[in-house]
């Protein structure tokens, strides 16, 4: 058991930092979680609700900790929020807080496909945050994330509230692929990158073993519920997404279903020498339904 570190965790009541809090609270790890929304408190966790992330509020409490997991971030923008303000500025301002803390070891979570060479919006701020990190003399972690899916990340979410009206509709062909990843091994990993040095300044893909088309996923995943799968017009879902802010799918989260980028699994499965669930597994057994 590890029990003598204590990680700052931002975005508290996301899903993935839900499920890297209660892992991290099994381990007797102290964690200081803190989100905008409420949320339910583990063992050895100290709570704390801050809309802006005041640092008059948070820097005496977070000082001298082990590790800060950055977990916040926007998929989608709107009129309130853009990629900037969420994935750059405020990244700039957690950076800043950490310094000041003392906490030396920053763990981000970027995006698979973020290069220097993106036209994407999204993956340009991903990007810029990335700069940040990298140039702020902190010992960083950088992973680039592909699906983490789990029983109540927002894809399954979605597949679970499609197959309750009996139809998933799939844009265009789906024959893209994804290459998703298991939250329980996420977890593990972060953990991993904390405690272990040969994370030190990296930037890791995370992503799973197995790369699936997007029909495949659901057909997979919805295998027998009775849903029928339709797939519909690549040009309609655009217009509903660049028209409807509360489209399903937002227009970066086309480009990227499209784009079919893959990461590389074997540098991953090296530095933590784990076995990875294969999530085409998870799907036949229905342990994600």
């Amino acid at each position: 058991m590890v029990k003598s570190h204590q990680i700052v965790i931002t975005g508290a009541s996301g899903f993935v930092a839900r499920n890297l809090r209660k892992y991290l609270s099994e381990k007797n790890i102290k964690l200081i979680s803190i989100s905008r929304n409420d949320f339910k408190q583990f063992k050895n966790e100290l709570k704390i609700i801050s809309i802006n992330y005041d640092e008059k509020i948070l820097l005496p409490k977070i000082q001298n900790s082990d590790a800060i997991i950055h977990l916040i971030g926007i998929g989608t923008q709107s009129i309130k929020t853009d990629y900037d303000l969420v994935n750059v500025e405020f990244t700039k301002h957690i950076v800043n807080l950490s310094k000041k803390a003392k906490i030396n070891k920053f763990i981000f979570t970027s995006g698979l496909g973020v290069s220097p060479n993106t036209s994407l919006g999204y993956f340009i701020s991903k990007y810029k945050a990335e700069r940040l990190i990298v140039n702020s003399g902190l010992n960083y972690t950088i992973f680039r994330p592909s699906y983490i899916v789990g029983k109540d990340d927002l894809f399954t979410k979605y597949l679970k509230k499609q197959i309750k009206k009996g139809k998933i509709e799939i844009p265009g062909s789906g024959t893209y692929t994804i290459q998703p990843i298991y939250i329980n091994d996420v977890v593990k990993v972060f953990l991993q990158s904390v405690l272990q040095t040969k994370f030190r300044n990296k930037i890791i893909d995370l992503v799973g073993p197995d790369y699936i088309t997007f029909e495949q996923y659901v057909k997979l995943f919805s295998k027998g519920t009775k849903t029928s799968i339709k797939k519909i017009n690549l040009e309609d879902v655009y217009h509903t997404a660049i028209t409807d802010s509360k489209s399903d799918f937002g227009v970066d989260d086309l480009n990227i279903l499209i784009a079919s980028f893959k990461g590389n699994h074997n540098k991953l499965r090296k530095i933590t020498k784990m076995k990875f669930q294969s999530v085409i597994e998870l799907l036949k057994s229905g342990r994600l339904l």
